[in-house]
């Protein structure tokens, strides 16, 4: 096994002088060195071809013993030294200090066809940033993020990826909804991969301790590694910077809303600066179409993360990363400027991707009554956002009284669709047959199109939980299968319709399915 290692983070970036695992504040630099734990009895379950590719790897590679030890943190490979990275950041609101990679071990870069890859273990161990817990992570969570991340990358959402799921043959103790019921669960490592795991709260402790110097060390070397286009680090340059990482950052929200994506814990130390999905934990997959959902019980009384307030909180966190930087700039204005410009570009961004779900590619004036209108009828009965989103573009123009008929799947209770209900469904119907009368192309031209954008095939959270069921019985097929479903989501699939379905009854209030906790 062969990598091409090009490690630039620990090279070019402050160290911790200290270098005992110990838990401590760690001041004055941009990360930990740290030793992966070793573990009982390592055991791949899963590998992605498509990442081993990236990485200039080879199915036979993934199959060695040496890919078995380095990606379970058993075997440090040749000329690297393992890292963990100091960060800090608000969770749910609140400062809460440094936090740092509790469990996340960096093990090196690799570059392969001039892009860099940053290659890192989550649950190997201890750390400096562990805190209170034991840097480890069990297989019920490493199978959520081992799938959820490939499975983004293939719906076209900016993420982190994965390249390797791994038993590590320890048990680990949780508790899986804090509420006193601790167990013993099977041990996992994943291996996750992306340009730079750096986040905004890797610039918020620095700012917070008054560390300018580092602060600036940090953001000229995010600037020449990762938005290098920007040209030499200067005032003008930090201005461009901060802009660009908005845009990413509304970018990746935009298309949260397309597919019915929520992270669950949009803490700043869980937003990257490159505008990737990051930190796969109590994320789930809306079943009914519900701006107030989140799949997270430790949110769930105000619901700050919520389906419907992503946008504000991506704004709320790019606030407090202008804060951070500026000492660097010493200006309000530019970055209140770009602030107010997310403001403005979420408003046009979030009409674009609705005319796009819907078919849409002319402009009208009305267009945003008109899909107000259908929010609001989505959220007076149950309605699942995957399949009514799908099957809307079988709707034929000439024939809107059937509407009803062509999305009947995707209530949960079609009882409720009667009186006042059905009659504003018809007239939206009515109205959207006009609408799609100012559109040059067909019908079939439409669907086409529509099945670009809206995908047939999403992790829900009883799939995963389901996959977790197996796995923890030893049966690892459904990891596999979830896993090639889902690097073609907008595709028909017809072996794999049954996963083409609302969520079933069993899993409304089912621990996994409809409840998740940071507990992972």
């Amino acid at each position: 096994m062969n990598l091409n290692i090009k490690d630039i983070f620990n090279k070019k970036l402050p160290a911790d002088p200290i270098l005992e695992n110990t838990r401590r504040q760690v001041a004055k630099a941009c990360f930990s060195y740290v030793q992966p734990k070793q573990t009982l009895k390592p055991e791949l379950l899963h590998a992605s071809p498509e990442m081993l590719e990236n990485l200039g790897l080879s199915k036979a590679d993934s199959n060695s013993e040496d890919f078995l030890k380095v990606f379970t943190g058993n075997q440090v490979y040749q000329n690297t030294k393992p890292y963990a990275m100091c960060y800090g950041g608000h969770q749910f609101g609140n400062w809460a200090g440094q936090l740092g990679d509790g469990r996340a071990i960096n093990l090196f870069e690799v570059e392969h066809k001039n892009k860099t890859w940053q290659v890192q273990l989550k649950g190997a161990g201890e750390t400096p940033y562990s805190r209170t817990a034991d840097g480890l992570a069990v297989l019920r969570s490493s199978i959520r993020e081992y799938l959820c991340s490939e499975a983004m990358f293939h719906l076209g959402v900016p993420t982190t990826r994965a390249l390797s799921l791994s038993l590590s043959g320890n048990q680990v103790m949780r508790d899986v909804m804090y509420n006193g019921n601790s167990a013993y669960e099977k041990g996992a490592i994943v291996c996750r991969t992306a340009e730079s795991f750096l986040r905004f709260g890797s610039y918020q402790i620095l700012a917070s301790r008054q560390d300018n110097k580092t602060l600036k060390t940090l953001v000229d070397y995010t600037i020449r590694h990762h938005f290098s286009q920007l040209g030499t680090p200067s005032k003008e340059t930090y201005i461009a910077f901060f802009k660009k990482v908005s845009e990413r950052t509304l970018n990746m929200i935009i298309h949260w809303q397309r597919v019915g994506f929520v992270h669950g814990v949009m803490n700043t130390d869980n937003m990257s600066i490159l505008g990737l999905t990051i930190d796969y934990g109590p994320y789930g997959w809306l079943e009914g179409y519900d701006y107030g959902w989140t799949p997270n019980t430790t949110d769930r009384q105000h619901k700050r993360y919520r389906f419907g307030n992503q946008a504000n909180i991506g704004l709320w966190n790019l606030l407090q990363l202008a804060n951070a930087i500026y000492p660097l700039i010493e200006e309000a204005n530019p970055l209140e400027a770009i602030l107010n410009q997310y403001k403005t570009d979420f408003e046009l961004k979030l009409l674009s991707m609705m005319r796009a779900k819907l078919g849409l590619h002319n402009e009208d004036e009305n267009d945003q009554k008109f899909i107000l209108e259908l929010k609001d009828i989505l959220h007076q009965t149950e309605t699942d956002m995957t399949i009514f989103f799908r099957n809307l573009s079988n709707f034929k123009k000439e024939n809107p009284q059937e509407g009803l008929q062509v999305v009947k799947d995707a209530f949960y209770k079609p009882e409720e669709i009667v009186g006042d209900l059905e009659s504003r469904w018809t007239n939206w119907f009515k109205s959207y047959a006009k609408r799609l009368g100012t559109e040059s192309g067909g019908d079939e031209d439409r669907r086409k199109k529509m099945n670009t954008v809206n995908p047939k095939y999403v992790l829900r959270n009883y799939m995963a939980q389901l996959a977790i069921d197996d796995a923890d019985k030893g049966d690892y097929k459904l990891i596999d299968q979830l896993f090639n479903m889902l690097k073609k989501p907008y595709n028909e699939q017809p072996e794999y319709q049954q996963w083409f379905a609302k969520r079933p009854e069993w899993a409304r209030h089912k621990v996994g399915c409809s409840m998740l906790s940071c507990s992972s």
